[in-house]
């Protein structure tokens, strides 16, 4: 596959890639490119993290690239996951990860990584102290985003060693590409100055697009990226990956959803990022004497179509819901069926999520 057809895949699901020219350069000159993506064991994990997920890294394996996916277990331990048990945020690592054995992400090429297994490493923390010790407190500060905080939320001292550890990983697993998303971008960009000169090179960073959560989009917010994104923090704007159909149906009739604009509205966000990359074609079903029942092939046409207020809001959440029932079905599947799987989940839901 050429290089253009690569970027334009990757355009489709990401909004930054830092930068084309060396992401170019790296598939031109390397024959085994490594990315690293990463995950905090904490609470249920939502479609964005699910489903999302495991469609972006498929894409990325077919064009030749290797995952190693980091289970950042000491990262949520400093984040003060479950309020700081190691032993339960291990235990929801494991869970996270028999979530995408069921949800389709490509396992043969991706290798699972645990914070717990580096940090035995001297040279691991030797990169975390160099790193240190070329940033400012208020520099790493600014980088709470990534933990899911706003500056003013970083108070504990192992919340100050976190980007500085995050920064370490992605030197330590040799990382050629960091994929994360775009509430990750500080660190990555950390990543990207200091690595040259401590490391020998700086990692190309691709920004996945942050999939928006189910409420309507606050006017004026702090930080308008937190504020939007899916977040197990507001359960009920956000789709988990366990959802029985009576709560994807409940939840997706209660979304915002303006009629006729398409510009912040999580209904079509969800056709454009995840029903449309699982279903080559879509049908709304609805009463003839309301047009009858209409199908597209592509997200530019639906959204063309509800932009002129041919498609009533009601109609798209009804097909979004029935949809992504169908597509979290073999998940819940899983866990029903699965006696490791089901007795992963019974333990995370049991376990009080703390923020």
């Amino acid at each position: 596959m050429s290089f253009t057809k690569n970027l334009s895949i990757i355009h489709g699901f990401a909004d930054e890639v830092l930068t084309e020219h060396e992401l170019k350069t790296l598939f031109e000159t390397k024959k085994k490119l490594i990315a690293y993506d990463g995950f905090e064991p904490s609470g249920n994990p939502h479609i964005a993290q699910g489903v999302i997920r495991a469609l972006t890294i498929n894409k990325l394996a077919k064009m030749g690239i290797t995952f190693k996916m980091f289970v950042a277990d000491w990262h949520a331990w400093a984040n003060n996951k479950y309020g700081g048990d190691l032993d339960k945020i291990q235990t929801c690592g494991k869970y996270l990860i028999e979530i995408w054995k069921a949800s389709g992400m490509d396992l043969d090429n991706v290798k699972f990584v645990w914070a717990s297994e580096l940090v035995k490493d001297p040279e691991y923390w030797k990169k975390v102290m160099q790193i240190s010790r070329h940033s400012t407190v208020r520099r790493i500060i600014r980088c709470g985003q990534i933990m899911g905080r706003k500056d003013g939320e970083v108070l504990q001292a192992s919340q100050i060693l976190y980007p500085c550890m995050q920064c370490a990983d992605i030197f330590t697993l040799k990382a050629d590409i960091a994929q994360l998303g775009m509430d990750q971008r500080k660190v990555n960009v950390l990543a990207r100055e200091l690595g040259e000169k401590l490391f020998g090179y700086k990692p190309v960073a691709i920004h996945h697009h942050m999939l928006m959560g189910l409420g309507q989009p606050p006017k004026k917010v702090e930080d308008r990226l937190l504020e939007l994104k899916m977040s197990k923090s507001r359960p009920h704007t956000a789709i988990f990956m366990t959802d029985t159909k009576e709560m994807i149906d409940k939840k997706i009739k209660k979304a915002y959803c303006p009629e006729g604009i398409s510009e912040q509205n999580p209904i079509l966000e969800y056709c454009k990022y995840l029903i449309f990359e699982k279903f080559k074609t879509i049908t709304i079903e609805r009463p003839k004497k309301f047009g009858g029942d209409v199908s597209f092939k592509e997200y530019s046409e639906l959204e063309k179509v509800y932009l002129k207020k041919k498609l009533h809001p009601m109609d798209l959440k009804n097909m979004v819901s029935l949809n992504i029932d169908k597509i979290l079905k073999p998940t819940r599947d899983h866990f029903e069926k699965n006696k490791k799987a089901k007795e992963l989940f019974e333990q995370v839901q049991s376990f009080t999520i703390t923020r």
